[in-house]
């Protein structure tokens, strides 16, 4: 079957919320991603886990930068910044000065910084172990909105797909049930990725802009992009072919 089109990135997030860390390559298991979402950022008044999408002293928080050295070592950096080995007390206090509250990274296991004692955070969720987005649907949704900017970073996505526009479709959003193999990975398609308030929060290179999610609730019922379950797990380049199975 001919390829529906060909990866053009790649992204893991070390920590939730926080800014993802682009990648020529990634591994996908059965259950994650090697070094997604590993840690989290919280208010140490009440252990809240940073929520941008519901609350705007959060808003800050996806300009910080994360990276992870040896696959597992998390990193960090507040615009302007040095990059600050996490979690640890120098890192806090630079995000805190940063945002304007105390606030602390803080491992979701211990098995994740097991030289860490102490606190963890609880995860926020975890709908399945990939999210796929294709420039097709960016495109639909730019042609919907042409004053604004989809930048993928908005959508958070582990795999986007380079494919040709669809006029008047969102494509990935109606495979649902379908298997795709993306290199030598395969997985099905298994619900809609419904957005939230963060696509709209500026970043680097973009402002806030209500209109991305509006348009998303107005034309394809709140969703953008896929989740997928994975039926056999491989590693994934940039590059690598997409089609149906």
């Amino acid at each position: 079957m001919a390829a529906l089109g060909a990866v053009k990135e790649l992204w893991r997030y070390p920590a939730s919320s926080l800014a993802g860390e682009r990648r020529d390559a990634i591994s996908v298991g059965v259950e994650t991603i090697g070094g997604d979402r590993l840690f989290g950022l919280v208010d140490v008044s009440d252990n809240e886990i940073a929520r941008p999408d519901r609350d705007v002293k959060w808003h800050k928080v996806p300009r910080i930068r994360t990276r992870l050295s040896n696959d597992r070592e998390l990193e960090i950096a507040v615009p302007d910044g040095d990059w600050l080995a996490a979690p640890g007390a120098e890192c806090d206090r630079a995000v805190s000065a940063y945002l304007g509250f105390g606030a602390s990274i803080r491992p979701f296991s211990r098995e994740i910084a097991p030289l860490y004692a102490g606190p963890l955070t609880a995860t926020r969720y975890s709908k399945a172990p990939i999210h796929l987005l294709t420039t097709a649907s960016l495109a639909r949704l730019k042609a919907l909105h042409p004053e604004g900017v989809p930048d993928p970073r908005r959508f958070r996505p582990n795999i986007v797909v380079d494919m040709a526009a669809v006029e008047g479709s969102f494509p990935e959003t109606e495979w649902i049930g379908r298997k795709l193999a993306i290199g030598d990975l395969l997985v099905t398609i298994s619900e809609p990725c419904r957005r939230c308030g963060f696509t709209i929060i500026s970043q680097d290179g973009f402002d806030h802009d209500p209109g991305i999610l509006r348009n998303l609730v107005r034309h394809n019922a709140h969703n953008l992009g896929v989740y997928c379950t994975v039926d056999q797990p491989a590693n994934v380049e940039i590059g690598a072919p997409m089609r149906f199975v």
